[in-house]
This record gives structure tokens, C-alpha cells and sequence, in this order.
């Protein structure tokens, strides 16, 4: 099978093929390059997406990644960024062994491609011209032919006519004779000519041709084979990386597995536990005696024994909420429930309302008896400086010494603050052994270096050891007093309610070192701020004329209602109570009883009715609710 033979006569058809192969080689050339720029795409944005998701150094977001499940996600990340690494290799590999190979080799088909065409339309001309030349000869010996015919016949005719000379006769004979030896040899010519054109013919047809286009069929045989070649290529390119591919994502399963939850539990205990013991119980108040709370012995009026009647804030504004819950929006947020409300029930039966997660049943005191317990004492008062000192802390910087901690964070932030500074100590230490080896070899070999320049070096780091070690005494001296202060677990639990020993005063000093402020953090003041230098009453003075919120409107319990979380309120099924506070989007209404009794309720547990005049009707109420 051979074009040369089978195709002699399709020069111009082999020339469009070939063409259309080289555009196919350039076609599948254009499709590996822009198979290369996907990769590299992806890549791009798979390393940017593992770059989006990597925590923040120096950020809340490093401390998170301490659980196994956050490692997890972290290791993802990092062999994602390597999975990203193999598609790049995959580009680079086709760009080298398939783009850049079968660019070059196109450029030198076209070339090898030009030549044989080249060589190919040559001898065509060649034996074009040949023939134009059997032609030409041809025509001659026919020429000289009838000129020869012609020239005897007209000899002929005068050597019949009588009255023609002999001269002419003879004249008419020599020109016949002339006519008919150019024919003889216009023949002879064109019989060479003729014998010439068919030689070249046959090596036309037989040889140059075949050879021409055997050359081209084992070039296009030569691309065939090379753009297979380069899809196989293709596809070993991609498995090269597969083992790599399946390691990354063997280490991803690795992470996943290691994912274990009660280290991750554990791990929350020890990252957010205070080191408080829980409260002991409430001592019962007894409110039967005329609006005079009897006094315990473990009251801190008593442990003063300075004689003076307790000051009440309830004594102006009997059954009035905490006057701080008007003005101050940090304790009403202290007071208001940070959960959504529970969805209402399918039935208005009191068996089918969903009241959350239970706590043990219990009467819930009324919060103002709450507050005013809470600003009837001077150790209370000095733990409210203690929740602002705490909110400056958390919205700023924090103290030296973590003092706004509770005693176990306190304590792990301070031994991790010891274990800091103790390698940097470390390393200053390692830096003057090596910065006095090198005064040592000075001083042996003087041509290597002054000995003196390194003095001054070494007095920096003798200063710096010095300032480190003055720091790591200051920190493991508020060490030594929080692991000090710490209660043991056989301890009897100390209430945070502000119930103190009568007999021991210094209690009294240690309100904010012995409990934890409202909003979590710990604070520890010094001694002289615990002591009250404003009288009570002026602080009660000061809120005597706050007023609580106004009613707004009535609404009916559609709904049984628990109220089991701070700051929520029971409701029965069918009574009738004021709002104070419409729902703000949490889904959250605040209502009140009477003048005692106030929270939030499920804003879908009740019907609203708004209205203005909503305080003209509060007897009327109070007896439906009845």
C-alpha cells in the first residue's frame, strides 16, 4: 500500500490532507494549552481558597485550631494546598512534553511538508515541459510533411507541362528533394523527442512521483503516530499524579479519623473553666414581718458591728425593679434571655407546651427582692465596680497580670505567660554562650576579630536575662497567689451570692477575688476599694425617683408557659398581663404581673392587644388574671 502507486494521479487532493492534518495537530495543540490554563485556574483558586479559610496569626482564630476537629479542617486545608500543588505539576508537564514537543514538531512538518510539495510540483513541470516539447516537434514534422507533399506535387506538374524550361523543371525538382529531406529529418526528430518524452514519462510516473509521495505518506504517518503518542502523553500525565492525589486525600481521611470528640470536650472544660466552686443554697427570707427583712447572722452588716440599721433601696420604692435595668442596657441584656424562644405548642393543652431544657421546679423569687439583695450589701456594691471594670477589660487591653480571669484561666494564662518568657530567657542564654565562645576563639586567634566588640553585645544580653528573669518572678509570684487562692475539691463550696463568715472580716475583702462578675470575667481589686467611701443611702438617694418601664399595651396567654431561664416569666393559659416591651425581632416579649413581677415570654405564647391607656386598667386585670 503505497500513495505513490496507488494515488500517482491525486497530487492536489495529498496536498489538501496533509494540510488538514497539520491544522488537526495545531487544533489538538490549542486544546492541550488551554487544558494547561484550566489547571493552572484551578490550582490558582484552590491554593487561594485553602489561603482564605487559614487562621489568622496572632488572632482568636490560632486558638481555635487546638481542637482535634479544628486541626482537621486545618490539615484539609494544607493538603488541599497540596492537591492544588499536583494540578500545577500536571500544567507544567503538558506545557514541556505536549505543547511545547508538538509546536516545534508542527514547525518542522511544514517545513519537511513545503519541501516534498516543492519536489513534487518540480517534476511536474519537468514533464509538462517534456511534453510541450513532443508537442512542438510533432507539430514541425507534420509541418514539413505537407510542405514536402506540396513541393512534389508542384514538381510533378511542371515536369508535365511542355512549355515549362528544363531549368525550371529542374529548379521545381531540387525544391522537392529540399522539402522532402527537412521532412525526413523533422521525422527523425520528433521520433527522438518522442522516444525521450516517454522515457521521462515512465520515470515521471514510476519513480520520481512514487518516491515523492511515499516521503509524504511517511509524514503524515509520522504525525498520526506523534499526536497519539502525545494523548497517551495526555493521560500519563494525569496518572503520574494520581498516587500523589491519593495521598493527599488519604491524609484528609487521616485528619477526619483523628476527630475525636470527648479530647475536644476536655478540651473546652480546661479552655473556659473558672476554677468557682457552684452556690451554695439561698437562705429563706421571711417577708411576713411589716416590709423589714430580718437580718442572718452571716449578714455583712453584722460582721461590721458597727451598729447602724442596713440600708434598704425597697424602702421608697416598694416591689420597683433594680433601677440600673432602666439605665443601664448591660444588665438588662444580664436579665434577658439569650436563647430563642421555644416554638408555641400543636395543642393549647397545658401536657403539650414545650418549655426548653428543665431545671429542678422551684418558686422563682422576684428579681427586685434579686437586686435588692444584690445593693443592700458593700461587698455586692464593689463587685458592680468589679462587672465595669470587667467590661473595660474586654473592650480594651486586658491587665498585666489577667486579673480580669477567673482563678483558673488566670492561672493557665500566667503559667503560659512563665513558659514564654523562660524560653526567651532560653534564648538569650544560648546567645551569650555562643556570643562568648566567639570572644574565647578572638581572644585565641586575634586575626579572626576584635575580642572587645563583642563586650557590649554581651552587656545587652546580660541586661536582657536580667529584666526576663525580674519578669518571670513577678508571674510566677501571681502564680504562686492564684494556686494558692484556688479551692480544693473536698472544700465546702463558698456561695457568690454575697453570704459571708461573721467571723472572718477579711472576707469581706476578698468579694472580688472569691467570685466571678456578672459578665464572667474576674476582677480582683485591691483591698481599701472594697470598703464603701459614698454612704449607702446616698447611693439609694440616687434612685429613688426611677420609675418602671410603662405599660404599652395588655396581652392574653394563649399558652402555658414555664419560665425556666433567667429572666423569663411564667404565664397560665388564659391571664391577662401588661407589656412593657414589644418584641425586638428575637422573638422575645416583655411583660409584667404587678409591680413584683416582670420578664420575657415567647412573643408566639401570647396576643397582643397595644394600648395607650393600658395602665387605667390594671385593677380590672389583676382580677381577670385572678
Amino acid at each position: 500500500m503505497s500513495w505513490g502507486t496507488e494515488l500517482w494521479d491525486q497530487f492536489d487532493n495529498l496536498e489538501k490532507h496533509t494540510q488538514w492534518g497539520i491544522d488537526v495537530l495545531e487544533k489538538y495543540i490549542k486544546f492541550v494549552k488551554e487544558r494547561t490554563e484550566i489547571e493552572l485556574s484551578y490550582a490558582k483558586q484552590l491554593r487561594n481558597l485553602s489561603k482564605k479559610y487559614q487562621p489568622k496569626k496572632n488572632s482568636k482564630e490560632e486558638e481555635e485550631y487546638r481542637y482535634t476537629s479544628t486541626r482537621a479542617f486545618l490539615a484539609t486545608l494544607n493538603e488541599m494546598n497540596d492537591y492544588a500543588g499536583q494540578h500545577e505539576v500536571i500544567s507544567e508537564n503538558m506545557t514541556s512534553l505536549i505543547t511545547g514537543e508538538l509546536t516545534r514538531y508542527v514547525q518542522e512538518l511544514k517545513q519537511e511538508r513545503k519541501s516534498h510539495f516543492h519536489d513534487g510540483r518540480k517534476a511536474q513541470q519537468h514533464i509538462e515541459t517534456c511534453w510541450k516539447q513532443l508537442e512542438a516537434s510533432k507539430r514541425r514534422f507534420e509541418r514539413d510533411c505537407k510542405e514536402a507533399d506540396r513541393a512534389q506535387q508542384y514538381f510533378e506538374k511542371m515536369d508535365a507541362d511542355i512549355n515549362v524550361t528544363k531549368a525550371d523543371v529542374e529548379k521545381a525538382r531540387q525544391q522537392a528533394q529540399l522539402r522532402h529531406q527537412m521532412a525526413e529529418d523533422s521525422k527523425a526528430e520528433y521520433s527522438s523527442t518522442l522516444q525521450k518524452f516517454n522515457s521521462e514519462q515512465h520515470e515521471h510516473y514510476y519513480t520520481h512521483i512514487p518516491n515523492i509521495f511515499q516521503k509524504i505518506q511517511e509524514m503524515e504517518e509520522r504525525r498520526i503516530v506523534r499526536i497519539g503518542e502525545s494523548m497517551k502523553t495526555f493521560a500519563e500525565v494525569d496518572r503520574q499524579v494520581i498516587p500523589i492525589i491519593g495521598k493527599c486525600l488519604d491524609e484528609i481521611t487521616k485528619a477526619a479519623e483523628s476527630v475525636d470528640h470527648k479530647n475536644d470536650s476536655q478540651m473546652v472544660i480546661e479552655a473556659f473553666k473558672s476554677g468557682f466552686e457552684p452556690p451554695g443554697d439561698i437562705e429563706f427570707e421571711d417577708f411576713t414581718q411589716p416590709m423589714k427583712r430580718t437580718v442572718s447572722e452571716s449578714s455583712l452588716s453584722n460582721s461590721r458591728g458597727d451598729g447602724k440599721s442596713e440600708p434598704k433601696f425597697g424602702g421608697k420604692s416598694k416591689g420597683k425593679l433594680w433601677p440600673f435595668i432602666k439605665k443601664n442596657k448591660l444588665m438588662s441584656l444580664l436579665t434577658s434571655p439569650h436563647q430563642p424562644p421555644p416554638p408555641p405548642p400543636a395543642s393549647a393543652s397545658p401536657s403539650a407546651v414545650p418549655n426548653g431544657p428543665q431545671s429542678p421546679k422551684q418558686q422563682k423569687e422576684p428579681l427586685s427582692h434579686r437586686f435588692n439583695e444584690f445593693m443592700t450589701s458593700k461587698p455586692k456594691i464593689h463587685c458592680f465596680r468589679s462587672l465595669k471594670r470587667g467590661l473595660s477589660l474586654k473592650l480594651g487591653a486586658g491587665p498585666e497580670d489577667f486579673s480580669n480571669l477567673p482563678p483558673e484561666q488566670r492561672r493557665k494564662k500566667l503559667q503560659q505567660k512563665v513558659d514564654e518568657l523562660n524560653k526567651d530567657i532560653q534564648k538569650e542564654l544560648d546567645q551569650r554562650d555562643a556570643l562568648t565562645k566567639m570572644k574565647d576563639v578572638y581572644i585565641k586567634n586575634p586575626q579572626m576579630g576584635d575580642a572587645a566588640s563583642v563586650d557590649h553585645r554581651l552587656s545587652e544580653l546580660a541586661q536582657n536575662i536580667e529584666k526576663l528573669r525580674l519578669e518571670v518572678q513577678k508571674f510566677e509570684g501571681w502564680l504562686a497567689e492564684v494556686e494558692g487562692r484556688l479551692p480544693a475539691r473536698n472544700e465546702q463550696p463558698r456561695r457568690q451570692s454575697g453570704m459571708y463568715e461573721p467571723q472572718n472580716p477579711s472576707a469581706v475583702n476578698s468579694c472580688a477575688q472569691d467570685r466571678e462578675s456578672p459578665d464572667g470575667s474576674y476582677t480582683e481589686e485591691q483591698s481599701q476599694e472594697t470598703e464603701m467611701k459614698v454612704p449607702a443611702t446616698d447611693f439609694d438617694d440616687e434612685f429613688d425617683d426611677e420609675e418602671p418601664l410603662p405599660t404599652i399595651g395588655t396581652c392574653k396567654a394563649l399558652y402555658t408557659f414555664e419560665g425556666q431561664n433567667e429572666g423569663t416569666i411564667s404565664v397560665a393559659e388564659g391571664e391577662m398581663l401588661y407589656v412593657i416591651e414589644e418584641d425586638k425581632g428575637d422573638g422575645w416579649t416583655r411583660i409584667r404581673r404587678n409591680e413584683d413581677e416582670e420578664g420575657y415570654v415567647p412573643t408566639s405564647y401570647v396576643e397582643v392587644y397595644l394600648d395607650k391607656n393600658a395602665k387605667d386598667v390594671y385593677k380590672p386585670l389583676q382580677k381577670i388574671s385572678e
